[in-house]
């Protein structure tokens, strides 16, 4: 019997002050069976960091042709595509032609460093692709703050985010690895 996954739910209050984007999100956040609280805190810190009233979250580890989040216009086409992790560059160039942005949130330290190295050279011909890395000790604090039910708050301001509960905050300041062209 296959495990199922465990669902969380947070409030999500987002003020964006580098694109001026105020507003509170209800999440429903489906954690795979294989899934780190690290990984699904980063998943949410993504959302805020993209936050649009029609981002949603993809099915993620059990499909490969969905990402982890995605936003879809209303003819049902993807305007952007984000994964955090490591993905595959083969994914990444699939991604690339089927949205018109691919951000990715890399993490894991030394992993994500590596990762880099191995990739950058195939993933800079990619002209919508945005590669971003989050500090290890950020995230590690962030995974600290994964409870089934959560009030969350992030707030954005000149790249740096401050993400937390009423109990704790994080501050992450990811560092653009490649840019769109």
């Amino acid at each position: 019997m296959a495990l199922k996954s465990t669902i969380f739910k947070a409030e999500l209050q987002v003020s964006d002050l580098d694109r001026s984007y105020y507003a509170a999100h209800s999440l429903t956040v489906a954690r795979h069976p294989s899934e780190t609280d690290e990984r699904m805190m980063v998943r949410i810190l993504a959302f805020a960091l993209q936050a649009h009233e029609r981002l949603e979250f993809g099915r993620g580890l059990s499909t490969d042709d969905e990402p982890d989040l995605w936003l879809r216009d209303l003819t049902g086409a993807v305007e952007c595509w984000v994964d955090v992790g490591l993905p595959d560059p083969r994914r990444l160039r699939k991604a690339a032609g089927r949205a018109r942005a691919v951000v990715v949130y890399v993490y894991g330290g030394r992993s994500a460093d590596v990762w880099w190295r191995q990739n950058a050279g195939e993933l800079g011909r990619l002209d919508n692709l945005t590669v971003s890395v989050l500090p290890y000790e950020a995230t590690q604090a962030l995974a600290g703050l994964a409870q089934r039910t959560m009030r969350l708050q992030c707030t954005i301001q000149d790249g740096a985010l401050w993400f937390g509960d009423e109990s704790a905050t994080v501050a992450v300041q990811p560092v653009v690895l490649q840019a769109a062209g």
